[in-house]
């Protein structure tokens, strides 16, 4: 008999979700963590990250973003912590532009409440914010910001307290999957369980042979402003996106204390890593480039950086996520779903890969997170 009914490699955003799902329903639960939660080595750290529904990347993630927003409240329910913030989010960019025109999209095919700001609007009611005449922004009300931090500590304590198992500082080097179950092995001891779930963000690969040279860890740098100024704080200013083309697309969260107003670009300079050398350091080019964004778009904040980190993407092709079972081995479940936009799913991915463990499938709508999907992404 195997010693539990789901082991989860990696507790992240994503692994900490599914043994708080798995925990919750009674399941026999372990999760592996090679490090610390939370820990500055992945992509669960940093302050903030955005949630919105007008997903401009593609409707079809709307059905699961109203699934994690009921899953986020019912997180802080259980765990007593505040996670989510909706406090309206913008969305900026030229009309033709993929952030715009797939948010209004997005917002049109589901009914959800927004308003369109033009460049003249949006200096009055958020004058730290610089447009160009042509850009407009959308405003959407039900967006907002999460604490990654506290939302993986959250989900870790549910699921110790419904009765998992952790090991943190307990590296897995293998999975061996038999008619009975798996094998999992690591730097210290062997476990067995019916099911595996492998949610290793960047070191995804190392468990996952099928996805060397195809997942790939990337660097990624926020940095904070501190300027003198409330207009750059919570409701004044909002979180946002903002396309710039061929310059791509920047975010930012407004100051909630003391560290200052964020900003970042999507994917930084698509600069590939190696996930187990410490993460680069931050250099004159990459401050360079958020510092010109400052200067252009939110000048107030000029001259006033307090702190940049890095931090790490893990990119699929086409940027969309995976979530499905290893072809051929029924008893693994792969998790890669993120590409620089996966945090705000965390609470159902968790739920989603907790029905792949347990039942073999789910009835949330996955279907375009596939490896076939992804093969046919490959081209």
């Amino acid at each position: 008999m195997s010693d539990f009914d789901v082991a989860v490699i990696g507790l992240g955003a994503m692994g900490s979700a599914a043994i708080a799902h798995l925990a919750e329903r009674g399941i026999r639960a372990i999760g592996f963590e090679a490090k610390f939660p939370a820990h500055g080595l992945g992509s669960s750290h940093g302050d903030t990250r955005l949630i919105r529904l007008g997903y401009f990347e593609d409707p079809a993630y709307v059905p699961l973003l109203h699934r994690a927003y009921a899953n986020w409240r019912a997180l802080e329910a259980a765990s007593g912590a505040e996670l989510l913030t909706v406090s309206g989010i913008l969305q900026i960019g030229r009309p033709d532009s993929g952030i715009v025109a797939g948010t209004i999209a997005s917002c049109e095919l589901h009914g959800l409440p927004h308003e369109v700001l033009d460049a003249a609007a949006m200096a009055r009611r958020f004058p730290a914010m610089r447009l160009e005449p042509d850009e407009v922004a959308v405003l959407e009300p039900q967006g907002g910001f999460l604490r990654p931090e506290a939302a993986v500590t959250a989900h870790l304590k549910v699921a110790v307290g419904a009765g998992a198992v952790l090991r943190l500082g307990e590296k897995v080097t293998a999975i061996e999957p038999d008619d009975a179950g798996v094998t999992i092995e690591t730097e210290h001891s062997r476990v067995r369980a019916r099911k595996v779930i492998v949610a290793t963000g960047p070191w995804i690969a190392d468990l996952v042979p099928a996805l060397v040279g195809i997942a790939q860890p990337i660097r990624q740098v926020v940095a904070w402003y501190t300027p003198d100024d409330a207009i750059t704080t919570l409701g004044p200013m909002l979180p946002f996106l903002l396309d710039e083309a061929e310059g791509g697309s920047f975010f930012g969260v407004p100051a909630l204390g003391p560290d200052g107003l964020k900003v970042g670009k999507h994917a930084h300079f698509m600069e590939p890593i190696d996930p187990d050398q410490p993460n680069p350091q931050v250099n004159d080019a990459d401050l360079a480039m958020l510092d010109d964004f400052v200067t252009r778009r939110i000048p107030v904040a000029t001259g006033h950086r307090r702190a940049a980190i890095t931090c790490r993407y893990t990119m699929l092709p086409g940027e969309d996520f995976l979530l499905d079972h290893l072809p051929g081995e029924p008893r693994i479940v792969v998790a890669s779903p993120c590409s620089g936009h996966g945090f705000k799913f965390a609470s159902v991915v968790g739920e989603i890969l907790a029905d792949l463990a347990t039942e073999g499938g789910t009835a949330l709508p996955i279907g375009a997170f596939s490896f076939a999907a992804l093969d046919a992404k490959r081209g």
